[in-house]
């Protein structure tokens, strides 16, 4: 009432000064108007600043390089995808960014000149000495398989059952140009290679979090199946972690699968999620007929991305080991309740998830750190393990010397373990490429009671990868060697076998002598020059 009042007073006695005052309130209304417009602005724009920081964060998170192994390759450049108007997933600029990058390869593999004896009639009635020998060359075998580029200045990577034996690897890339590769080194255990073309400003897929990948998130299988270039097929996550796919339980296997249909041709080819960021490797399929049954397997990229980084930095991949065999925590039980031997007590185990520890190297980070036969492993560094595959993954991340944390459950109670990773030589010295083992490019593993039992012997190494272009591949040696003695020396141990490789290696002759079993059971000599 008192400013109503007020008002009309200066309304009847001082016109002149209520024109001013009304002015003045006018103008007062009118910044306080804008003073609002300004704070809401600041407002919005701290919002939005901070909204972006947020997504910018986890967009770093979760394309950014995996334990910076895409900064190995500068990876820069990372493509994102956008929903449709109505909210689902846009494969357009995923698979556009995703097919100028996936290359299609060809191999060759010729072999070696070879003598052949012609046989003369006359030899039946005269005795041998008539015929005569010559030279002929096999005729040269061909596959076909996809690749990744993955940095701008030409490396690629692949599997490494692409590119195994070529002598030749041509690289043809998705505008027709066609390039020779060089293969920088490959990995037969994860079945990745890593190939080198030269090129500048070649178009690449940036890694991206294989980590957060869920099952059923939408995902683009990107390759060149049945030699058709370029082809997009999609698909969910079916199940991570995979593994005993085939028969080779010594390499190490914890797969995406996918329904995304990945046929004969795909093999090194690429697995996209939505964001146009690499995730896995395609590298099997599930089939009785050869061709895409529903189910397809990718290598994960937190591991292809390690090898490949580690081929690159150091020629080789540097592998940690815990020094431990394991098996699943339910088959651990069955064999417990069967009664047995070495499994007493499993069956009383609470949990129903884990890798339960069957047995440990001596001298081992896991012995020495403290862990037991019987013990469950059930996290590494706070991860949570399922299975021995997930554990392979885990450990598959880090090189030797790295201290990681191992929680198991022991009598049903929770232990964590600080234990420092060492490499297969029990030591945790970084492998470089001019190392012998490196040059002779073999993967031992001890062997298991069923293989000794299998072959009636008491010792020997398991020969679990050998790789292309080194001296065992070139002596003939191959996967599923067991080796049995060493220059004379019995070996039962993969640090056992290294240490008489390097005494070899620095002795006059520089010869390895090997006595094996071959992978059907017979026994063979070899001569390796360690030079």
């Amino acid at each position: 009432m008192r400013s109503k009042v007020h008002f009309l007073c200066l309304h009847l006695r001082r016109p002149k000064l209520e024109n001013k005052i009304l002015k003045y309130l006018r103008m007062k209304k009118f910044i306080k108007s804008i003073s609002t417009y300004v704070a809401v602005a600041l407002v919005s724009i701290g919002a939005t600043y901070g909204m972006y920081s947020y997504m910018d964060s986890k967009r770093d998170n979760s394309s950014t390089n995996y334990n910076n192994h895409g900064g190995t390759f500068k990876q820069e450049n990372v493509h994102f995808a956008s929903l449709t108007s109505d909210g689902y997933p846009d494969f357009t600029k995923a698979a556009e960014s995703s097919i100028h990058a996936v290359v299609h390869i060809k191999s060759t593999v010729k072999g070696s000149p070879q003598s052949r004896r012609q046989i003369d009639p006359f030899e039946y009635f005269f005795g041998p000495g008539q015929g005569r020998e010559y030279q002929y060359e096999p005729q040269p075998r061909v596959g076909f398989g996809s690749g990744v580029i993955i940095s701008k200045d030409g490396y690629i990577i692949t599997n490494n059952h692409v590119i195994d034996k070529a002598t030749e690897i041509e690289v043809s890339l998705n505008d027709n140009r066609k390039l020779n590769a060089k293969l920088v080194g490959t990995d037969p255990q994860t079945d990745i290679a890593l190939l080198k073309v030269e090129g500048d400003d070649l178009p690449y897929i940036p890694f991206g979090n294989s980590d957060q990948l869920k099952v059923g998130e939408w995902v683009l299988a990107v390759g060149n199946p049945f030699n058709l270039t370029s082809t997009v097929t999609a698909g969910i996550v079916s199940a991570k972690g995979r593994g005993g796919i085939g028969n080779a339980p010594e390499d190490i296997q914890s797969y995406i699968q996918t329904d995304a249909a990945i046929n004969q041709g795909n093999s090194g080819g690429a697995l996209v999620n939505t964001n146009g960021e690499l995730v896995g490797i395609n590298t099997a399929i599930y089939s009785r007929t050869g061709d895409f049954a529903g189910a397809g397997f990718a290598v994960p990229i937190s591991i292809a991305g390690k090898v490949v980084a580690d081929i690159k930095e150091y020629g080789t991949v540097q592998r940690a080991i815990l020094g431990v065999s394991v098996i699943e925590l339910s088959k651990a039980k069955e064999l417990a309740s069967s009664g047995e031997k070495g499994f007493e007590g499993a069956e009383k185990i609470k949990i129903e998830v884990g890798a339960y520890i069957g047995g440990l190297s001596e001298e081992s980070a896991a012995k020495q750190a403290g862990l037991k036969a019987g013990d469950v492993i059930t996290a590494v560094n706070g991860v949570k393990i399922k299975n021995g595959s997930e554990l392979q993954e885990q450990i598959s991340r880090f090189n030797p010397g790295d201290k990681v944390k191992v929680t198991i459950n022991r009598d049903n109670s929770e232990k964590t373990f600080d234990i420092t990773l060492k490499n297969t030589s029990g030591n945790t010295s970084i492998v470089k490429k001019t190392d012998v083992m490196s040059n002779l490019g073999v993967v031992f593993k001890e062997l298991t009671d069923e293989q000794k039992k299998q072959h009636g012997i008491s010792s020997g190494v398991y020969v679990a990868g050998v790789e292309n272009g080194g001296a065992f591949a070139k002596s003939g040696l191959t996967k599923g060697y067991i080796i049995l003695r060493m220059n004379g020396e019995s070996v039962s141990t993969p640090g056992q076998a290294e240490s008489i490789i390097q005494s070899a290696a620095k002795s006059p002759d520089k010869s390895l002598f090997l006595s094996t079993l071959t992978p059907t059971g017979q026994r063979k000599l070899f001569a390796i020059e360690l030079e």
